[in-house]
């Protein structure tokens, strides 16, 4: 029997032995959690019991399940020992790739928490293997890899769950049932915003050099990207705000802010992006963003029509212009979330898609459309779809559901790295590429020749070497001499490489299913 074939028939399922009640021999879900840090370290909390830690914050239940294994690349992270603490029993490892070979036959599910560029290949890799996943948002760092793990869940017919909890919650579900029942009318504009960042964007590329801590393995830590030196500005946590490693601003909280728009408005792909924001760095996301994406019309529901809109994002301190109507008693234009602007009414939501309100006051009775997912809890209900296959594709956030938004999510990034061409870009969903991009022609990938430190210290350095003699002309700004632009690559290599990375250093995505 195949790996795959015997961890299909791991768990007996509650649902075929006794129901709700009846707790089965193998009802419990031996899990392994693939990074151990800031996030991985809570996430764990709400699916697996631990024996000597406090309960999850709020509302939250304890979890459930079994922790067997747990992978982390850095083991002197003070967040990464204390899951181990809270987890004496679970095997430790650095590779996950070594972890599944070693336990792959007693792992039922695999919690993904790791730097963005790292969620792909050890979810797509346990989706193979016949096992369940729950992800972090975003789902995957390029088109491509939100795009094989939407068809290999299709094809192994696992659960999965995408970590942008909100989509479990009420805010979103009372968004539908008011909109779809005609409350809001037909919508053409939308704006979604958050204030993050919250670590350090617009950065120069550190130029120090500093020894790699015993306790981490880089070469792991990088993956599949292309090697550069260790520095501490990279990890932890401010992984996200650096293109090789997170997506900014907008990967983080897109995933949630932006997530009751893709719902409410049943939205694909979208057809025209452009993009803009403070200055480009050769390698960190810029300190604030706006982009603008253009959705085709999609097919009218029976009290809704869905044409054509346009969705605008704003991040980084921006946000949605606060509507001229005064808000309702009680609410406020928030740092985080939402404006959907209807013909009859505008729909408002906070960050994760909660606290949902129309801008007139109303508070329509109107019938559920969603699933109401039991106790809000985005973590369990995913364990119990894990045990039973009825609501494999019915949890709030799965990949034939996540990895579509997450596709809209990565357009925004390129649209903000291809600002420089200075368009409205074309982009063909179905085939993931721009139409309106030539074969031969180029764009400035970062503008640090416009940084006027920079340009200053060039027409210094000319100044200084024509008063002593004349040196050769300086390029650029400051310089005199011919501008040559150093950021200049091929604008369809460029955005291709973006598109879908190169796997590097051993590392090998599974094949894309037919």
């Amino acid at each position: 029997m195949t790996t795959a074939a015997a961890a299909a028939i791991t768990i007996v399922p509650r649902h075929v032995l006794g129901g709700r009640g009846f707790k089965a021999p193998s009802d419990i879900l031996n899990v392994a959690l693939v990074g151990a840090g800031s996030q991985g370290s809570s996430d764990i909390l709400n699916i697996c019991k631990s024996v000597n830690a406090a309960p999850p914050r709020g509302t939250m239940k304890a979890g459930t399940e079994n922790l067997v294994a747990i992978c982390d690349v850095d083991w002197g992270y003070s967040k990464v020992q204390e899951t181990f603490g809270k987890y004496p029993a679970a095997k430790q490892y650095k590779d996950w790739r070594v972890m599944y070979d070693e336990m792959g036959k007693s792992i039922d599910a695999v919690v993904i928490a790791t730097a963005d560029h790292n969620h792909a290949n050890p979810t797509a890799t346990a989706i193979t293997l016949g096992k369940h996943v729950y992800c972090e948002k975003p789902l995957t760092h390029t088109i491509y890899e939100s795009r094989l793990l939407t068809k290999l869940t299709q094809k192994y017919g696992v659960a999965t769950q995408m970590g942008n909890q909100g989509s479990s919650n009420p805010g979103v579900r009372q968004a539908c049932a008011w909109a779809w029942a005609g409350e809001i009318g037909e919508v053409r504009r939308v704006d979604a915003w958050s204030a993050r960042p919250i670590w350090p964007q617009g950065l120069d590329t550190p130029t120090d050099i500093q020894k790699v801590p015993k306790t981490l393995d880089w070469n792991l830590w990088l993956g599949h990207m292309p090697f550069r030196a260790y520095n501490s500005a990279y990890t932890p946590w401010n992984f996200r705000g650096w293109w090789d490693f997170g997506t900014g601003a907008f990967g983080d909280m897109a995933c949630h802010n932006m997530h009751p728009v893709f719902k409410v408005l049943k939205l694909g792909s979208p057809i025209r992006v452009q993009g803009q924001s403070s200055q480009l760095k050769i390698d960190s996301c810029p300190n604030a963003q706006m982009v603008k994406m253009t959705f085709p019309a999609r097919p009218n529901l029976p009290n809704m029509a869905m044409p054509e809109v346009e969705v605008t994002w704003y991040d980084g301190g921006l946000h949605g212009m606060i509507p001229e109507l005064k808000l309702p008693e009680g609410k406020r234009w928030q740092a985080e979330g939402c404006a959907i602007y209807g013909s009859k009414d505008t729909l408002i939501l906070g960050s994760h898609g909660a606290d949902a309100y129309l801008l007139s006051g109303r508070t329509p009775k109107s019938p559920e459309v969603l699933r109401v997912i039991p106790d809000n809890n985005h973590y369990l209900d995913w364990v119990e779809a894990c045990k039973n296959p009825d609501l494999r594709d019915k949890t709030a956030s799965h990949f034939g559901e996540a990895g579509p938004f997450n596709e809209m999510v990565l357009m925004g990034v390129l649209a903000v790295r291809l600002q420089k061409l200075n368009r409205i870009l074309e982009w063909d969903g179905a085939n993931m590429e721009f139409t309106n991009i030539s074969d031969t022609e180029n764009v400035s990938t970062y503008s640090q020749l416009l940084d006027m430190q920079r340009s200053m210290a060039a027409a210094a350095a000319a100044a200084a070497a024509a008063a002593k003699g004349g040196g050769a002309p300086v390029s650029g700004p400051g310089g005199g001499g011919p501008r040559v632009d150093p950021s200049s690559k091929n604008a369809k290599e460029f955005y291709k490489s973006l598109v879908k990375h190169e796997y590097q250093n051993g590392f090998k995505l599974p094949d894309m299913p037919a």
